[in-house]
């Protein structure tokens, strides 16, 4: 049976408009995404089978092209325009950051971050600058790969505050293995960083591991 003939109480894109997209199941908004299903199966069936290929809903969207290209019902134009979808929400994070005091709400730090950095295949290091208020200025990846000491210069992390007129920074870090306990090199170098950004009045106020679940904080840490 089509989704047409269904009641409209049932159809995912009625439900949506009429409860908010909260009530919906990972089926039906990933149904709703693809608008329509295959010969014999609806919009929702086929959704439901992509979930049980990838895993869940998260797995599905962080695909690489290949992956997603490669499942029946899914192709190039479906990808692009899903990147499109995910680009939208991290620049409506990006814009929420930049309205607030980051840490007035930590948990909207935790979501921007999630958004840029969990489900990577490798390691990335990043770093939130911030004004005077905490702001957002600006995102930044500072390195890319395998991360230790030698591979980042607290000399460059000084000169892009200085470029940007930081105040203050938050670092963060991936860990794509999905555990977000932090190494004992990463305080290492999160020490070395704080120092050589002390020297001209940056404040790190904190570092973020992210992973599966909740991300880990330094400060809440006691670690800064």
């Amino acid at each position: 049976m089509s989704i047409r003939d269904w009641p409209a109480s049932d159809r995912p894109r009625e439900k949506l408009l009429m409860r908010g997209a909260a009530i919906l199941t990972d089926a039906e908004l990933l149904a709703i995404f693809l608008r329509t299903g295959l010969p014999g199966r609806s919009a929702v069936d086929l959704a439901r089978e992509l979930l049980t290929r990838f895993g869940s809903l998260r797995a599905l969207l962080a695909a690489s092209q290949r992956e997603f290209c490669s499942a029946h019902g899914l192709g190039q134009a479906k990808y692009a325009q899903l990147q499109a979808v995910l680009e939208m929400g991290r620049r409506h994070l990006d814009e929420d950051l930049r309205e607030r005091d980051s840490l007035s709400d930590p948990s909207a730090v935790r979501r921007y971050l999630q958004a840029r950095l969990r489900g990577l295949d490798h390691e990335v290091f990043a770093a939130l600058f911030l004004d005077s208020q905490h702001r957002l200025i600006a995102y930044e990846a500072i390195t890319h790969g395998t991360i230790d000491g030698a591979s980042i210069y607290p000399r460059e992390v000084v000169k892009a505050a200085l470029r940007l007129g930081a105040a203050a920074i938050i670092f963060a870090h991936n860990h794509p293995s999905g555990i977000a306990e932090p190494s004992a090199a990463d305080r290492i170098l999160t020490d070395r960083l704080r120092e050589a950004l002390r020297l001209v009045d940056v404040r790190v106020l904190d570092h973020f591991v992210v992973g599966e679940g909740r991300p880990v904080s330094f400060a809440e840490r006691g670690w800064l």
